[in-house]
């Protein structure tokens, strides 16, 4: 058998009263595409932190091309051939793009040519990192990432703060690592990019190796099987609610939220949507087509250049997102680390609205605090055994405690920004379940999801913006993968396909 380039052997790690991982081995070839797999908080992102410096094991044995290495930090790693592009952007976020590559010693004409081939042309290195949208951070971190030439490539969840068209981009780039000799560890939770990409997978279940499983017909349920254990789901189409029901998109229901003729800078044009209580509203667009201004202006973080939002009849300007809050709309976004104090214990972080809603100076009703939170973290299934602090849950429960800050301080209007990103399918089945769980309590609920194929599973009904406008509309029981991606990239529908039709 040809000798690992890299190999992990027995790595265990613990954080107080946390075991992350216990037993993990990994053995990753010359030449292949080698997925890491596993629910939230198995240990992927953890073990990905040893083998390239951020985290020193407490345990195992790190093998490169057959000589151990002790790897102490991320630049002796690099050293040794090993780069990762984490989970969130690595960029210090004041910096701009240029100072940002000077920082890591990476040639700015050598990442500008890794840019053009993942999809982005043109990209101003003035700019600072928090200027630029998340997807292009990404895409920023893979191309410094690949200007180094490591012989070992560690992406953990690349592909899921992206649009299709950049994913494609990206898959293409690392499928023709191969032809190189250099390997790829690909951590994703999508099942279809596994099995398309990859030439084996590791599985870890509850820090522990499971299995290694070769990437052929049959393996997808192999895979699932050994990621929930014994008791678990039996296929992987399993992992997921059953459709939304369909229902007419008013069915006598008031407009809980009405957006007229929105527009904000030069990416947002001109939306106009209604959300209705007791509604799951999807929303799908490729990247940089207005929803990310769309969704800054409602949840009061952008003022809108023209139009107006209604809010349960009443019309309303935002000046900041405390006023959105007040009028009853929520936010939910796809950075974990911008709705979290990651350094602070799970009960904090889901009180926070409650020492936000004071009015005046006085003793807060702890039992009543402690009773909502309870019953909020009891809901949404928290796993609390590291709540000392946010930052040591996996990113499902992190993603999880921002949205049990809303459940138990009381959700009417809840805005989504790609809730499930990076998130494993049994906590998707949880988010999901639960977002319509609110709906049926009269909640509405706006959910934009880069993953097409999970519309039907949430949403009623869906809009699709190209260009910053709402060019299509349909009932989620017709939008399938397909058709969201040909109304996505504003294509006419395939002739017979049904379709609501374009929404002014």
């Amino acid at each position: 058998m040809t000798e690992p380039l890299l190999h992990a052997i027995g790595v265990a790690k613990r954080y107080g009263a946390v075991t992350a991982l216990r037993d993990a081995s990994l053995a990753v070839l010359p030449g292949e595409v080698h997925a890491l797999l596993g629910a939230n908080g198995a240990g992927k992102s953890t073990l990905v932190k040893i083998l390239t410096g951020a985290v020193h094991p407490d345990a195992g044995r790190i093998l490169v091309r057959g000589q151990e290495r002790q790897v102490h930090s991320p630049s002796e790693a690099r050293r040794t051939g090993l780069v990762s592009v984490y989970q969130e952007p690595s960029l210090i976020p004041d910096l701009d793009v240029a100072a940002n590559l000077r920082l890591s010693r990476t040639p700015l004409e050598s990442v500008r040519g890794w840019l053009s081939k993942l999809g982005i042309e043109r990209l101003d290195p003035a700019h600072t990192a928090r200027e630029l949208p998340l997807a292009t951070l990404r895409i920023l971190d893979l191309a410094r990432a690949l200007a180094i030439e490591p012989d070992v490539l560690l992406l953990d969840e690349m592909t899921a703060a992206l649009p299709a068209d950049l994913t494609e981009k990206v898959l293409e780039v690392v499928g023709g690592i191969r032809a190189t000799g250099r390997s790829v560890i690909f951590i994703s939770h999508r099942m279809l990019e596994i099995s398309e990409l990859c030439d084996r997978a590791t599985v870890l279940r509850d820090g522990e190796t499971v299995g290694v499983v070769d990437m052929n017909e049959g393996a997808a349920e192999e895979i699932v099987q050994l990621m929930l254990g014994p008791g678990g789901i039996n296929r992987p189409e399993e992992a997921a609610p059953a459709a939304a029901d369909v229902q007419p998109a008013d069915g006598g229901r008031p407009v809980r939220l009405s957006v007229r003729s929105v527009r904000a800078g030069t990416r947002l044009q001109n939306v106009s949507l209604d959300l209705y209580a007791g509604e799951v509203l999807g929303l799908v667009a490729l990247e940089g087509q207005g929803q990310d201004e769309l969704f800054e202006v409602l949840s009061g973080s952008r003022r809108p250049d023209t139009g107006e939002l209604v809010v349960d009849d009443r019309v309303v300007h935002f000046r900041h997102p405390a006023d959105a809050i007040r009028a009853g709309l929520v936010y939910v976004p796809a950075n974990r680390v911008d709705a979290l104090l990651m350094q602070r214990s799970v009960r904090e972080n889901i009180s926070l609205p409650f020492s936000a809603a004071l009015r005046r100076w006085g003793p807060i009703d702890m039992s009543g605090e402690a009773s909502r939170v309870d019953g909020a973290v009891d809901r949404l299934q928290i796993d609390t055994r590291a709540q000392s602090e946010v930052r040591r849950l996996s990113g499902g429960n992190q993603q999880k405690v921002t949205i049990a800050r809303w459940v138990a301080h009381g959700i009417r209007t809840l805005l989504c920004f790609d809730p499930t990103r990076g998130i494993d399918i049994r906590t998707k089945q949880e988010i999901y379940r639960l977002v319509r769980e609110l709906a049926g309590t009269g909640a509405a609920v706006l959910l934009y999801t880069s993953e097409l194929e999970e519309v039907q599973l949430a949403c009623d009904r869906v809009v699709v913006i190209f260009g910053g406008r709402v060019v299509d509309e349909m009932p989620a029981a017709i939008a399938d993968e397909p058709t969201l991606m040909r109304a996505a990239y504003g294509l006419p529908p395939e002739a017979g396909a049904q379709t609501a039709g374009v929404k002014a």
